[in-house]
């Protein structure tokens, strides 16, 4: 069977082994009410919001690098996802909450129900998460 997933593009064993399993758990941000549940959940631990224009080629690129950037130790982070296209007054909103100017794409730490950290574009990627354990 090997060969035939080989020719019709199945993976091969090799190829599966080596993939890395994603320890990111998307939440999806679609609901103002939602702010108040990520203002409580920060007063326990650190909450991740990660601000995401599904039409920037940018955004796309870092929202890839971004994901790989979650190991093991990083399993159990809170990161909501907001697709600012289909949502914009939440955005809005997250921007006056956490008093954050708007970018995109953004990324924002909230601890104790403020902004403890932000980064937007490539920065995105240079975020220590382990940090915020």
């Amino acid at each position: 069977m090997g060969i035939f997933n080989n020719m019709f593009g199945g993976k091969s064993e090799k190829e599966s082994k080596s993939e890395k399993k994603s320890y990111l758990d998307w939440l999806p941000l679609t609901s103002l009410k939602q702010l108040e549940e990520i203002k409580e959940q920060s007063k326990t631990e650190a909450v991740l919001i990660f601000k995401h224009s599904t039409r920037c080629g940018i955004s796309s690129m870092v929202i890839k690098q971004f994901e790989k950037l979650f190991g093991k130790e990083h399993q159990n982070m809170k990161v909501y996802y907001l697709d600012l296209l289909n949502y914009r007054a939440i955005s809005a909103e997250v921007g006056h909450t956490f008093q954050v100017m708007h970018q995109s794409p953004q990324l924002i730490v909230v601890k104790n129900e403020v902004s403890v950290h932000y980064a937007s574009h490539h920065d995105i990627t240079q975020t220590n998460l382990s940090r915020f354990i």
